[in-house]
């Protein structure tokens, strides 16, 4: 099935309510010495969404600077490696955290797969809630195939074209959109986890086999930070109370209407990830009209 606007509009999203607890609360943990942004734009695209509380977690080093950025947040400083990524000591922290949190993003920022598997090691066994994996978190499911399982279909994956392939081992120098159609099936099967993974074209899958085709984006979009802005928008859905599917399905179609709208105003390139981030609710508003 295609994602269109009708289909959304047949697919409401929860209210959100008027109260910020009632919008959901959401934990970011990623970001590392060198990336920062990752987790800032994730972390203002939640909020564009409708999610109400947020918090991040991220290295010791930036988080001053990354609460100054985001005023709006609680920002917790974790220990870090010398290498600037997340310290795996980390972990009891986070999940302290993740125990009031509606929805948690892991992944953007975090600089390298093997921080990140370690990280993850230790926290997500642990979760009881709705948990999106991006980015080099993907890492942590190329080691445990089942490491979300257990979250009994409360798990979301969002890879990139290179990270699908990468997760599941493939090696595909250039994927065609059924190559991708069949890999994000594949691994919504294997891990039990909802899955949105593609390029231009992406792919929303189920383990019970349904797949979406989200055809929305412009060409601008293929720029750094364009994904955190994704995650985070889908992750900021989760936290409003929409199930994986429904996450993914209206927050793909949402950046990448975002995109358009941004292409009609500057051009076909150009833009930047934090203006894609600005303009989603206005790609919110054309749907829930």
């Amino acid at each position: 099935m295609t994602i269109t606007p009708g289909v959304l509009r047949d697919w409401p999203l929860p209210d959100p309510g008027g109260d910020k607890h009632q919008k959901g609360r959401i934990l970011i943990v990623g970001g590392g010495a060198q990336t920062p942004g990752a987790v800032l734009l994730a972390a203002e695209a939640a909020l564009r969404v409708g999610a109400g509380t947020l918090q991040m977690a991220t290295v010791r080093s930036t988080a001053p600077l990354v609460s100054t950025a985001v005023p709006e947040a609680f920002v917790e400083g974790l220990p870090e490696e010398a290498d600037g990524d997340i310290a795996p000591e980390a972990a009891d922290r986070v999940l302290e955290l993740a125990a009031s949190a509606d929805a948690v993003l892991l992944g953007p920022g975090i600089m390298a797969p093997g921080a990140a598997t370690a990280l993850l090691e230790r926290v997500v066994p642990r979760l009881d809630t709705a948990v999106l994996v991006d980015a080099l978190g993907m890492a942590y499911l190329t080691e445990h195939r089942d490491g979300v399982r257990h979250l009994a279909g409360r798990a979301l994956l969002t890879p990139n074209a290179r990270e699908l392939a990468e997760t599941l081992g493939e090696q595909i120098d250039d994927p065609s959109d059924e190559d991708l159609r069949a890999m994000a099936a594949r691994l919504a099967v294997e891990t039990g986890a909802v899955v949105l993974g593609g390029a231009a074209t992406s792919f929303v899958a189920t383990p019970d086999g349904t797949v979406w085709r989200n055809e929305s984006g412009a060409p601008g979009m293929a720029a750094s930070g364009s994904g955190d802005a994704k995650a985070g928008a889908i992750a900021g859905l989760l936290a409003r109370g929409a199930g994986p599917a429904q996450a993914a399905v209206w927050g793909a179609f949402l950046h990448g209407r975002a995109g358009e709208r941004l292409t009609a105003a500057v051009g076909r390139v150009g833009f930047l990830a934090r203006e894609l981030v600005r303009e989603l609710p206005a790609a919110l508003a054309e749907i829930e009209v």
